[in-house]
């Protein structure tokens, strides 16, 4: 049995053009099991990243699934019972929960023992047998969970993970602390997931580089303001066994990573949190009923690669799409 360890790599890049140095702060942490760069500009950018960084380490500290003082870890270990949180779990474990219908139950964040199984959440990666994953399967289902006034409650055989909403969750309440400092422009990268504030200062509107899956570089960039932008691609978490390959989004009907026929989900919108759900239910969907969920729901924009090497770019965001000058022979599809 060979095993091949590849580390989590971010699906979105920041590229840079000029601006006002002398008004740009810039504040770089470890958190969430990532790297976050917060920029911001202006004479009241500095105080505003000082206290956005405090947010961040406190939100990592109540939604951490391994720390064992966090709220999420206590609500995973109370052997069914009920556990007093934060109004910020409270809601983020809500809104979970209520994606999971809204995403025809592609978003799961009951999920968190069959990541477990798989390794994905301590990086020593395996393929669970799948006698193992059906009878995991038996307690994923987010619709059980309960949230109230009094506090969280999951079943003794049901453990969550807010991995999949709690960045874009972060970048959420970081934008809105800095808006409410009087910061006019600012750009935050949480491990990949991009929110932006305003314009870029001289700039006009910040450009975000989508990841080249299989290079370095990009295949392509968006132009946005104001916006979320996250991507979800099984290359940015991975491991080969015995010459297959594994990555770390999961189908949770299955329970096994999603064969949906996409490499990667980019979704551009006004929320992180709905963004950053989003882009691992498209990819679980696949590119039919992502477009046809596109098209039913409305609100935001995504840009699909198929592993036939086709990008599906919807209408409202295609204007604002530049395909890299080295990928002119990849195919755009507008999606209308």
């Amino acid at each position: 049995m060979k095993k091949l360890l590849c580390l989590p790599i971010a699906a979105l890049i920041m590229l840079c053009s000029c601006a006002d140095s002398s008004s740009e702060h810039i504040k770089t942490l470890y958190c969430m099991d990532t790297h976050m760069t917060l920029k911001a500009y202006g004479d009241k950018a500095e105080a505003a990243l000082e206290k956005a960084v405090g947010t961040l380490v406190d939100l990592d500290a109540k939604w951490s699934v391994t720390n064992t003082d966090s709220e999420i870890y206590k609500v995973n270990h109370a052997g069914g019972g009920t556990v007093q949180v934060s109004p910020e779990t409270s809601e983020l474990v809500s809104f979970g929960r209520d994606m999971y219908e809204k995403s025809d139950r592609t978003l799961d964040i009951s999920i968190y023992p069959i990541l477990l199984e798989w390794g994905f959440t301590i990086h020593y990666y395996k393929v669970p047998a799948q006698e193992r994953i059906s009878k995991l399967l038996w307690n994923v289902n987010a619709s059980k969970i309960g949230v109230n006034s009094s506090g969280v409650t999951v079943p003794a055989d049901m453990m969550i993970d807010l991995g999949s909403v709690a960045k874009g969750a972060a970048s959420d309440m970081i934008c809105g602390e800095l808006r409410k400092a009087g910061v006019e422009s600012a750009v935050l990268d949480l491990g990949g997931n991009i929110q932006t504030l305003g314009s870029k200062p001289g700039s006009g509107k910040w450009k975000i580089g989508i990841r080249d899956p299989e290079g370095s570089g990009i295949i392509g960039s968006v132009s946005v303001e104001n916006k979320a932008v996250v991507t979800s691609g099984g290359y940015e978490r991975q491991f080969t066994e015995n010459g297959k390959t594994y990555h770390h989004i999961i189908d949770p009907s299955t329970g096994w990573p999603a064969e949906s026929g996409l490499v990667s989900v980019t979704v551009i919108g006004d929320s992180g949190r709905m963004c950053d759900a989003l882009s691992t239910s498209l990819f679980i969907m696949g590119a039919e009923k992502a477009y046809h969920y596109w098209r039913k729901t409305g609100g935001f924009d995504y840009i699909a690669l198929t592993k036939s090497g086709e990008l599906l770019v919807s209408s409202g965001i295609a204007e604002d799409f530049d395909l890299d000058k080295d990928h002119k022979n990849i195919k755009v599809t507008v999606v209308k």
